[in-house]
């Protein structure tokens, strides 16, 4: 496969990237597909365009080491986890500028990913030896009763384009701890840090068969034989509701374990108690982020009416203030939009809310004629009824909504297929357990605007998605319980 010079240039060790992963049967694949830096525009690499039957082969090389995998002990298992985490770590300026040109985001947020990434190694490095079983006060004295947990065997899983290397190892490091054998697609955007960080994993001693990448720039094939074949004992997913959903379907054949974390409609509340200064700046954190294009993203931003107006200044001032451009270009705060077609729904949802009485305070253009550029932007006097409040946009656009009854904008808030993430600036302790615990989302900040840790469970609610990942809860989805009951004692 192909690296160009236009990714080479801002690697320190590019011969150590210059591969990107050992993925198996890669040579046997006859087509090819492109990835491109999305701020410029320039070809980073060639990859393999995999098919069905190449993940047939992969799947069947994870199902012939699962059993050598989970025979390991829990403590040979964390230190190749352990050796991961310092690799990434020893190589992270590397791995970010790979993030950086293939993803766009700046540099000084791709590094902030790759040390996330790196935490989820190291903390499942350590809950590998803490899986534990428990025994069980029989109902007579001949017989003993225990449950122990197993791993559950090959995972299929598959990661999106907005965080390329922390979502890889969100996944992938619980299973690993587990027990569990992979196959990983990541997304056909962003395939070149996974590439790398597989080849650190080779280089840390993982058994060849235990990680499998592939490559593929069509998903649907990937995810149908991930989903039919009965090797595969568990999909993990992350990405849009309406692919779960299809997923979802393949995979209920086999009732097949799965765990998806899918879209989101983040409320974003300031009551009039709340420090607006701080919510202001919460306000960035969570609505400009990766230029927006994360899956918690803030997307509704309700005041309440006797601070919306000093809110709204303020924030508008912040926002101005955000600096776009390539994420290699010092001081950037906002990169480019994944694709064109992301491009285009900000600017539906922009115009769909100026033509229903909505006031833009900043922004509300592409940059340039070219390439995905949009200015951060910010919408006033916004109502229920416009697109901004009602979709996911996906962008760095601030849609404010006025409100005064502060009940009345938690029913709102609740009102959507989606409960993955909310945000809300109070100081009233009695309103924030109340609001905190009628909000039907996942995760919930209170007074801050980033909440995502290795050690906190990440998923939501209703159609945001099932199970969780980080923390100790995020190992349970990788393991089968088993009752062990022994008579005749």
């Amino acid at each position: 496969m192909t690296v160009t010079q236009s990714l080479t240039k801002h690697l320190k060790n590019p011969e150590l990237f210059v591969d990107l992963a050992g993925v198996p049967n890669a040579q046997e694949a006859t087509k090819r597909f492109s990835v491109f830096n999305p701020s410029t525009g320039e070809l980073l690499a060639e990859l393999p365009d995999m098919d069905a039957a190449d993940v047939s082969k992969a799947i069947d090389k994870a199902d012939a080491a699962q059993e050598l995998w989970a025979a390991l002990t829990a403590r040979e298992r964390s230190d190749m986890l352990w050796e991961w985490h310092q690799l990434i770590l020893i190589h992270s300026e590397d791995l970010a500028a790979i993030l950086t040109a293939e993803m766009g985001k700046p540099l000084a947020e791709a590094k902030s990913e790759i040390a996330h990434a790196a935490a989820y190694l190291q903390w499942y490095a350590e809950e590998a030896n803490r899986i534990y079983g428990e025994t069980i006060s029989p109902p007579s004295n001949d017989r003993r009763m225990l449950v122990i947990k197993q791993p559950i065997g090959v995972v299929g899983a598959i990661t999106p384009w907005n965080f390329p290397a922390s979502m890889v190892a969100r996944k992938i490091s619980p299973a690993l701890a587990a027990g569990c054998a992979i196959v990983l697609k990541p997304a056909e955007q962003t395939p070149l840090v996974a590439g790398a960080m597989f080849t650190l994993a080779r280089m840390a001693g993982f058994p060849d068969g235990v990680l499998n990448l592939i490559y593929a720039s069509q998903g649907d094939a990937v995810g149908r034989e991930l989903c039919s074949n009965p090797k595969v004992r568990k999909i993990s997913f992350t990405g849009s509701t309406e692919v779960g959903r299809l997923l979802m379907r393949q995979c209920s054949d086999q009732i097949k374990r799965t765990s998806f974390e899918l879209g989101g409609n983040a409320p974003f509340i300031v009551f009039d108690d709340a420090d607006v200064d701080a919510a202001v700046e919460g306000a960035i954190q969570a609505k400009f982020r990766n230029a927006g294009q994360t899956c918690v993203s803030a997307n509704r931003l309700y005041v309440q009416s006797s601070v919306y107006d000093e809110f709204a200044k303020k924030f508008t001032e912040r926002v101005r203030a955000l600096r776009v451009g390539d994420g290699f270009v010092p001081d950037v705060a906002i990169g480019p939009l994944i694709d064109t077609c992301a491009l285009a729904k900000i600017e539906d949802h922009v115009g769909d809310a100026v033509r229903k009485g909505g006031k833009i305070r900043c922004g509300g253009s592409r940059i340039g004629k070219s390439g995905t550029f949009f200015e951060p932007t910010v919408i006033t006097e916004v109502e229920r009824t416009m697109r901004v409040a009602q979709e996911e946009t996906f962008g760095p656009l601030a849609p404010l909504i006025r409100f005064n009854d502060p009940d009345q904008v938690v029913r709102e808030a609740n009102d959507t297929i989606y409960g993955l993430a909310a945000y809300f600036y109070a100081s009233n302790l009695k309103r924030v357990w109340r609001v905190a615990e009628a909000l039907e989302y996942g995760m919930v900040g209170i007074n801050t605007g980033r909440m995502s840790s290795e050690a906190a469970p990440f998923g939501g609610m209703k159609q945001s998605g099932i199970g969780r990942e980080g923390s100790r809860h995020g190992l349970e989805d990788y393991l089968e319980m088993k009752y062990l009951c022994m008579g005749g004692l």
